[in-house]
């Protein structure tokens, strides 16, 4: 339309030198566009007529830029969200021995994120969370002997507490940040969703390219009680290409975490607990409580991600993730197969997640992994099944499904146990 309009400009000042607006005609179809050539469907007009209507077509607005926060007022520097979990929750658990344990429970989630902006490319972060500051929960279970002060005050940790700059394509955060590396369709293998890192963190990201490079201690965090320091040192890049019909990711990384050989359980959530790893007492006897581990964590990370915008007239995905710990000779692998359909973005929109995972005991570390999926840690294999329906503007309800088999050695029984877990969810966000 615009160069429509600019040619035919050009032509009525050419023509208007030499002529009067009785003389000259010019075209115009059923849209309203002029033309200064005939055709089938236009209307002959003159040349006032088109003038009027070359004069009616609006120039499009400039898109306003944000104020420089220099030239903001103060209130308008802060940033404010938050949202709110309901979750009904029932675990069974039945063991090669015969037994049998089964779980009902009422459980919420707070979160409470923030953030002022200091400078245009500088911002100071803060979050808090439920759950005592258990690095990969959020939940807080109801409980017949507790108050709601207990619930919603004395649980709230800080999970987030640093600065972070960007500028351009680079972002470097530093301090409690949530996590920067990116998990095919939000894969939990190595990485759980609540996981935050204490320590210096950067990220460089284009339409191809997104590399990510940090340096963390575990120790650092409030839930911290491993007796020796643990260190994480992360590299990732993923590479983004364009298809025909659909965008292909293909990633590698790598975990170095130093220190955790020898060492005891890192955190307050999971004290004593091996979470699936391979843990030995002082005799070498390997042991599911009150041991050390008996492996360093060095994790090699592939994954591919190919999505597709149209099928069946949703979003689709699928993606693959493999992880091997290169630090341990033995039960050191891991994979996780999964496709999603659909995008719970819009009100009356849903989305539906499945998901195959097979985790060695050390292919990765149980502490930071899916805390859900196999009751938290490694050591098992199953189905994971993920609904979300966008129920209004902020609310959402989501179902989680999780059948599961738990190798021996995870609950040091003689054989596998057989595991289901159901979560029903209402999602509140403000």
């Amino acid at each position: 339309m615009k160069k429509i309009v600019l040619s035919t400009l050009a032509a009525l000042t050419i023509y208007g030198v030499s002529a009067t607006a009785e003389d000259i005609k010019f075209y115009k179809d059923t849209n309203g566009q002029v033309f200064i050539t005939a055709a089938e469907g236009r209307v002959a007009i003159n040349l006032e007529e088109a003038g009027k209507v070359l004069n009616s077509v609006e120039e499009p607005k400039k898109k306003e830029l944000p104020k420089k926060v220099a030239d903001r007022d103060l209130l308008d520097r802060f940033h404010f969200k938050a949202d709110l979990r309901l979750r009904y929750e029932n675990k069974e658990s039945e063991y090669s021995d015969g037994t049998e344990k089964k779980v009902n429970q009422n459980r919420y989630r707070l979160r409470l994120v923030s953030a002022i902006d200091l400078t245009d490319d500088l911002k100071f972060d803060a979050g808090m969370r439920s759950g005592y500051a258990n690095p990969t929960s959020g939940n807080q279970t109801f409980l017949d002997d507790k108050n709601l002060n207990d619930y919603f005050f004395q649980s709230l940790r800080f999970n987030i507490l640093g600065f972070t700059y960007a500028s351009g394509n680079s972002t470097l955060k530093v301090g409690r940040q949530p996590y920067l590396m990116y998990r095919p369709i939000k894969s939990q293998l190595i990485w759980d969703n609540d996981i935050s890192l204490d320590g210096l963190n950067y990220q460089y990201k284009d339409d191809s390219n997104m590399i990510t490079f940090g340096v963390n201690q575990t120790s650092l965090a409030e839930a911290s009680v491993s007796k020796d320091e643990v260190y994480l040192y992360l590299a990732q890049y993923v590479r983004t290409t364009k298809l025909e019909n659909s965008t292909l990711k293909l990633g590698a990384g790598f975990y170095y975490y130093d220190g955790v050989k020898g060492n005891t359980s890192l955190y307050n959530s999971n004290k004593g607990s091996s979470m699936g790893n391979t843990m030995v007492d002082a005799t070498g006897q390997q042991v599911t409580k009150n041991g050390v581990f008996a492996n360093d964590y060095h994790i090699a990370e592939g994954f591919a991600e190919l999505n597709f915008k149209d099928v069946f007239g949703k979003p689709f995905s699928v993606a693959a993730e493999v992880a091997y710990n290169t630090a341990a000779s033995d039960k050191n692998f891991g994979y996780d197969l999964a496709f999603k359909l659909g995008k719970a973005k819009d009100v009356g929109d849903w989305q539906l997640k499945y998901s195959y995972t097979d985790l060695q005991a050390d292919a990765v570390l149980g502490a930071h992994s899916d805390s859900d999926n196999f009751g938290g840690g490694t050591a098992a294999r199953g189905h994971a099944i993920r609904t979300k329906y966008k129920f209004g503007k902020k609310t959402y309800l989501a179902g989680t499904w999780f059948f599961n088999d738990r190798f021996a050695s995870k609950d040091g029984q003689d054989g596998d146990t057989d595991y289901t877990r159901i979560q029903l969810d209402v999602i509140l966000k403000f």
